[in-house]
């Protein structure tokens, strides 16, 4: 009962964490058809710049803020001068994200080394919560909690506002939203600055647990690819749900099968794809 209570907080952690990544991969592509391959760089990014902010004095949630700011310029700057100009080239924008993503990681790299490198837990949120005879990190509980803020804020801003509803609009079908007079190249530049900043906050946030390192990228992505496949593209609730799913179930399969983890953790995705090609969890799409 105590390994599975401890798994199961673990699992929520995660599954937090892989939220920030892969609600803004959800929104991107459901918007955009763009599969941002660098979007795992921009997490390891994030957490890099998060780093560099903690060690020039700042406090933690300042760095969060930093972090994702960066990575949202920077999403700002590859969609409007590299992206905009390949619409509808799909091979072609999976290739040069894909080499941004590289480009990414060899440049952290250079810069920070490649020692992993853990961020320190804000004070605020040192600490233990005991759950009967379980101790638990007060942070990862943290963790788990602002990613339901996150999904609170992106619903309101999706459900009740303007903006939100030209990107539902866009998620549903694009070329109406075209002819209804939306701004659609502005509306791909905010979706992709807002996915991007998600991811890079996401960083910041998963340092003091994950640590940042080389590769950190491409140990990531392949989770939120499976979210989007198993959320739905476009679609927040099933991003969330799927995260957490997934965070789940890698967690108790690193625990329980080491040696098949990987295995127990593409089997959704293979399956879902075969039977449910929309996604498992299919909602309304945000």
């Amino acid at each position: 009962m105590r390994f599975f209570l401890i798994q199961s907080l673990n699992g929520l952690a995660l599954g937090g964490l892989l939220f920030l990544l892969s609600s803004g991969f959800s929104l991107i592509f459901g918007l955009m058809r763009v599969a941002n391959l660098a979007h795992g760089a921009f997490f390891m990014l994030g957490a890099y710049v998060g780093l560099s902010a903690l060690r020039a004095g700042l406090g933690f949630f300042a760095a969060v803020v930093i972090g994702g700011l960066a990575i949202a310029i920077l999403g700002a700057l590859l969609e409007r001068f590299l992206l905009r100009k390949l619409a509808g080239r799909l091979l072609s924008q999976v290739l040069i994200t894909l080499g941004i993503a590289f480009i990414i990681g060899d440049a952290s790299l250079l810069v920070w080394s490649g020692d992993p490198m853990p961020l320190p837990i804000p004070d605020a949120l040192a600490g233990v919560v005991r759950f009967g005879s379980i101790f638990f990190p007060r942070y990862r509980l943290a963790v788990v909690g602002f990613s339901v803020v996150v999904l609170a804020i992106l619903w309101v801003a999706l459900e009740r506002t303007r903006v939100g509803a030209m990107i539902r609009a866009g998620v549903d079908d694009m070329e109406m939203a075209r002819g209804l007079g939306i701004a659609v190249p502005r509306l791909f530049t905010l979706v992709f600055c807002l996915g991007a900043a998600l991811a890079g906050m996401g960083g910041v946030l998963g340092g003091p647990i994950l640590s940042v390192y080389p590769g950190l990228d491409m140990d990531m992505l392949p989770l939120a690819l499976i979210v989007l496949i198993l959320g739905g593209p476009g679609n927040l609730l099933g991003a969330f749900a799927g995260s957490y799913f997934i965070g789940f179930l890698y967690t108790f399969g690193q625990a329980l099968f080491p040696d098949l983890a990987y295995v127990i953790l593409f089997l959704p995705m293979v399956a879902a794809l075969a039977l449910r090609p929309q996604g498992l969890f299919k909602l309304r799409a945000a």
